[in-house]
Order: C-alpha cells, then sequence, then structure tokens
C-alpha cells in the first residue's frame, strides 16, 4: 500500500505564534508538510526560508487563495484583530483552517465561523495547545483515576513578572486588537478549566490595568462556578513578583499542587524540535507536583507525582487525522465559543462590579 502524499499546509503569519509553535509543529507532523508561509516582513521572510529550504513564501493571504487548490490546510497564526476575516476567506476558498486562539473576539463570531465550516463540510479548529500541557496531561490523568476524589476548588495560575511593558499589539487597549491577558493567556486557562469540569453557569472577573503606560489588562482574576459545582479560580498576570503555583486543586480525599510551566514553549523558543522516538516534553523530577492531604507540599506533605510528557505534537497528528480520515477535529469552534462565553462574561462582570449568570 503507498503511502498518500502529504497534505500541503499554508500558514498566514509568522511572528510568534507562527515561528515558535505553528511552523515547527507541522514540520515535524508525519503526513504534513510546510508549504507556503505567508509574511511581508523581510527579516521574516529570510528567517522562514532559513528555517524550511523548501518553503514557498507569500506576501499576502490572497496569493493562497488564488490557488487553493494547491493546498489542504490554512493556519491563521496572524494578528488576532485578523482571525475571524483570514479564516472566513479560507472556508470560502474551500481550505479547512486552524486558527490560532482566541479565534474571534467573541462567541457569535466563533460560532458564525462554526457554521460556515459546517456548511462548506470543511474542517476548523482552534489551536488551543496547552491541553497538551505536561502538567495539565497529568492532572487529567490523576482526575481520572479519582485520586483527588470529588473536586472541590480548582486554581489555575499563568503568572509572570514583566514589571516594563513590551508594547505591540497584544498590549494595545484598542479593542479591535482584542488584546490584554483576558483573552490570551485567558483563553488556555478558561478553556482548561471548561474542558477539566464542564459548563459554566457564573462568572465573577478582577480585571486591572497595573503598570505604568500599559493599556491593556494585565493583572487579571476570573472566577467560575461550572454546572458541576466546581468553582474554579483562574489568574492571568504579568505583574507577579511572587509565583504562585500553575495548579492547587482540592478535593475531597486529597489535593494536588504543582508549581513550574510546561518546557515545550520554552524548548521550541530555543530551537528545540520534536522527533518522532526522541523524548519531548520531558519535565525534571525537581518540578514534579505532588498530591496530599493535610500538609503543605513545600515542606514535604505529600507525594511526588511523575509529570507525564507535554505532547504539543499531539494537536497536529490529530489534525492530520481529521483531514485523512474523518475524525473529530482536537478542539472544535464549538468549544472556544464556550470559552469566549466566559472571557466576554468575564469582560461584563469586571466592568458592572457584579457576577455574571451564563
Amino acid at each position: 500500500m503507498s503511502t498518500p502524499p502529504p497534505l500541503r499546509v499554508g500558514l498566514v503569519g509568522y511572528g510568534l505564534a507562527g515561528s515558535v509553535f505553528h511552523a515547527p509543529l507541522i514540520a515535524a507532523t508525519e503526513g504534513l508538510v510546510l508549504d507556503t508561509v505567508v509574511t511581508s516582513n523581510e527579516e521574516r521572510r529570510r528567517q522562514a526560508r532559513d528555517t524550511f529550504a523548501d518553503v514557498r513564501l507569500a506576501g499576502s493571504p490572497d496569493e493562497l487563495w488564488d490557488r487553493a487548490d494547491e493546498l489542504d490546510l490554512v493556519v491563521v497564526a496572524s494578528p488576532n484583530r485578523t482571525h475571524v476575516p483570514l479564516a472566513t476567506a479560507a472556508l470560502e476558498a474551500g481550505l479547512p483552517v486552524v486558527v490560532d486562539k482566541p479565534v474571534a473576539g467573541t462567541a457569535a463570531e466563533a460560532r458564525d465561523l462554526a457554521a460556515l465550516a459546517e456548511r462548506r463540510g470543511l474542517l476548523l479548529s482552534v489551536f488551543q495547545n496547552r491541553r497538551w500541557d505536561a502538567d495539565f496531561r497529568t492532572l487529567r490523568a490523576l482526575l481520572d483515576a479519582g485520586e483527588l476524589g470529588e473536586v472541590q476548588r480548582f486554581e489555575s495560575r499563568f503568572e509572570r513578572w514583566r514589571p516594563q511593558p513590551k508594547g505591540g499589539w497584544r498590549e494595545s487597549g484598542a479593542p479591535e486588537e482584542i488584546g490584554g491577558l483576558l483573552y490570551d493567556l485567558g483563553s488556555h486557562v478558561v478553556d482548561q478549566a471548561l474542558v477539566l469540569f464542564g459548563p459554566a453557569v457564573r462568572v465573577y472577573a478582577e480585571v486591572d490595568v497595573r503598570r505604568p503606560g500599559a493599556e491593556a489588562d494585565d493583572d487579571t482574576f476570573v472566577a467560575v462556578t461550572h454546572a458541576s459545582g466546581v468553582r474554579s479560580h483562574l489568574y492571568v498576570s504579568a505583574t507577579t513578583a511572587q509565583l504562585g503555583p500553575r495548579f492547587r486543586v482540592l478535593g475531597s480525599r486529597g489535593g494536588f499542587v504543582k508549581y513550574g510551566l510546561d518546557p515545550q514553549e520554552a524548548a521550541l523558543r530555543e530551537g528545540a524540535r520534536p522527533v518522532a522516538g526522541e523524548p519531548w516534553g520531558v519535565e525534571p523530577e525537581a518540578l514534579w507536583g505532588r498530591v496530599g492531604a493535610g500538609e503543605s507540599p513545600l515542606t514535604g506533605g505529600g507525594r511526588p507525582v511523575p509529570t507525564l510528557p507535554g505532547d504539543y505534537p499531539a494537536y497536529y497528528a490529530a489534525v492530520a487525522a481529521a483531514l485523512r480520515d474523518g475524525t473529530p477535529p482536537p478542539v472544535t469552534a464549538g468549544e472556544a465559543a464556550a470559552a469566549l462565553d466566559v472571557l466576554e462574561a468575564a469582560r461584563r462582570s469586571a466592568r458592572d462590579g457584579v457576577a455574571v449568570a451564563l
């Protein structure tokens, strides 16, 4: 039986998301090939060509639509404000699409995109890569095994210490840019909470701009009450001088506390690439979380839990399978819309100082 030719991928955008996350993961996925990178920035064009010798370069997305029959997938990794128009154009050109998070500025826009993809019979998936973080995979395994009993509270922190704003669209206060941490890191922590504990029924948030000269939120807290009864307390911040645990999960039988960030982003930034059959996303034992009850993990309480390897490559492997075999996409636009319902409610809650029912 002959091996089918690889699926050809067009990547729109070669900034942080495109160059650090999408391009390396696409190139590392069996059955996919990075065919074209779209960027008008000369430095980024050189970087793409230096890294991927056979890649084609395009100056605008329109060049992809003009030769849609030469591609099998488009990945949108451009600034947030462009996600909806570019995903719409790709779908209308007959191309399946992966969109970086947040897929849109509103849940309504995300659902409109999902409806368009369904009418066209095309794949539409959202790159929620942190479902494949090492610590998150470990926590899911603990919950599936019933190690903590009935979970009552889930605390999730994605905190940084960046006292000086970097500028750029991610920190812009212009509404059309969809900047700020609520929609950036908040997209990840909300998605993870919904995956673990199901739909949200109530949202309360505190959204602040702390740093001098900052325009968009840089210190944000979101409390989510799930239909399951679990309460999620979610923190995203660039102003945290002392970092808290990445996860603190409290159940009726025990708790799980885990410090430190998944190692995959740092590895990708440093130029490491996942290779089939070789270790990837492995965390040192010193950063393993602990499960226990009645004691602090910082004073030796509980037992260490080996962290499962992170697995970002699994996302694009699942995309390739969905395109080849018709299996479900790894993340749906409907799931992304549910997370956007929470983010929109958080924004309303912070503005009005009230909890918002969903």
